[in-house]
């Protein structure tokens, strides 16, 4: 397994760990933000964290069908560890502020679906991706990222992560922003609100 300072350092290497102040997918504000999008850019790097993570997914989830992950930054790691795993990936994406299955994907009834996603903070996404699961008539079998940055207090997420890494980053509401905040100018890097 790759210990949490070589990943640190790849994610560094990569600058898919940014500071300053961002407002994340979840509303949430916070001083760092973790784009994986920029570690993924970099096959060769990700690599071994990709690695990593499908042996820890292969030793917790035994038995599982299909792999869903969350547009846009699902995809590229739900299709790496679909590969490594040798299991069938689909996307969903947002229609109208709404995940939706398109492209002629489809959960079979009865399946068992695991829920990949690169960074979960409250796990708004992937519950979002839950309703899609059920509505199929299929089984959630459990949920998986390269990054668990969720605290107690804001997962909505109420089974185990099978993550990569866990990294503690405060967060915080809008109104309740420490000083260092306030005065940065925000990012809002996410796709939540992109209509």
């Amino acid at each position: 397994m790759l210990s949490h300072k070589k990943s640190l350092n790849i994610l560094k290497k990569t600058n898919a760990l940014l500071e300053g102040h961002f407002v994340l997918s979840s509303g949430l504000h916070s001083s760092k933000y973790i784009q994986c999008a920029k570690l993924l850019s970099y096959p060769f790097l990700s690599e071994k964290i990709s690695s990593s993570l499908a042996k820890k997914i292969k030793k917790k989830f035994k038995r599982f069908d299909l792999i869903l992950a969350p547009a846009i930054g699902g995809i590229v790691i739900g299709y790496e560890i679909g590969r490594l795993l040798r299991k069938e990936t689909i996307f969903c994406e947002r229609v109208n502020g709404i995940f939706k299955l398109r492209r002629g994907f489809h959960i079979k009834k009865n399946s068992k679906v695991l829920i990949i996603e690169d960074v979960i903070t409250t796990g708004k996404s992937s519950m979002e991706c839950v309703k899609l699961i059920t509505k199929s008539k299929a089984k959630l079998v459990g949920f998986a990222s390269i990054i668990d940055r969720s605290t107690k207090k804001t997962l909505k997420i109420k089974k185990t992560i099978v993550s990569h890494m866990k990294i503690d980053v405060p967060t915080f509401k809008k109104k309740n922003l420490p000083d260092y905040l306030k005065s940065m100018p925000i990012t809002i890097p996410g796709s939540r609100f992109i209509k």
